[in-house]
């Protein structure tokens, strides 16, 4: 399974728990706050609010945090200056990685994400050292069991979605940035679930890796999401179905 979607499943899973400890909702805010500080907080003129709102709302989020984090990006309250940063580097195996960050102290975050690439046998790299194997895309996840392929592939690419593919058990739909808000209407309008709706990076080709590398690479994976400053990550690793389960015992 390529390393965009199964990280993108494996970080859904995790939602129940990052709830619990109150990080997920804090990245969601911060994306929020963000959105409101570069294009003010109407959402029906602000697209990256208004995917940042629709995030929060699918993962539950209160909407008095969503009117309390568009409040602080609005400057209607007090509250933190984030800056947005691309960290880069390689994991295990050569694999590239790449973290999308926001917060309010450079320094810090720099050298929890450096320390968090060392523990885990990987390398912080430059700006740009991997960005350039990732395509930046729409992409959606949806179980096989609730569509259709043929179904899927006429909603999807009537919405301007590029690409339906079967991946394990689920399509994997991709389209432009631009048409991301209409495909997931498209999906929402047709009543088709989604494990996974996101704007994210995906490679361009993949490293393919055996258990051991795997382990490796999901649990560098795990501790960088586990940061509260990170808000994805992406990396170019593919695990054949056939080991997957031996690799996500030990996750």
């Amino acid at each position: 399974m390529a390393g965009h979607s199964h990280w993108a499943n494996i970080a859904n899973k995790k939602g129940a728990a990052d709830k619990k400890k109150g990080k997920l909702f804090g990245k969601l805010s911060r994306a929020i706050i963000v959105a409101c500080q570069h294009g003010g907080g109407d959402p029906d003129s602000n697209l990256a609010l208004r995917y940042a709102i629709d995030k929060a709302r699918k993962n539950s989020m209160p909407k008095d945090n969503i009117e309390r984090a568009v409040k602080k990006g609005c400057g209607e309250s007090s509250g933190e200056q984030y800056v947005e940063i691309l960290y880069e580097g390689y994991g295990p195996s050569g694999v590239a990685v790449i973290c999308e960050i926001l917060t309010e102290n450079r320094n810090r975050t720099a050298g929890e994400i450096r320390k968090i690439f060392e523990v885990y046998n990987g390398n912080l790299g430059s700006t740009g050292c991997v960005a350039w194997m990732f395509e930046r895309k729409g992409l959606f996840v949806v179980p096989m069991q609730h569509v259709s392929e043929e179904q899927l592939f006429e909603i999807a690419l009537e919405a301007g979605a590029d690409d339906v593919k079967l991946e394990g058990e689920s399509f994997e739909v991709t389209c432009p940035v631009d048409r991301f808000q209409a495909v997931s209407q498209a999906l929402e309008a047709n009543k088709i679930p989604t494990d996974v709706s996101e704007v994210t990076r995906i490679p361009q080709n993949t490293v393919e890796l055996d258990a051991d590398s795997g382990r490796q690479v999901l649990k560098l994976l795990d501790a960088l999401e586990d940061n509260d400053d990170v808000q994805s990550v992406t990396a170019n690793y593919n695990i054949p179905d056939a080991i997957m389960a031996e690799v996500m015992e030990s996750v």
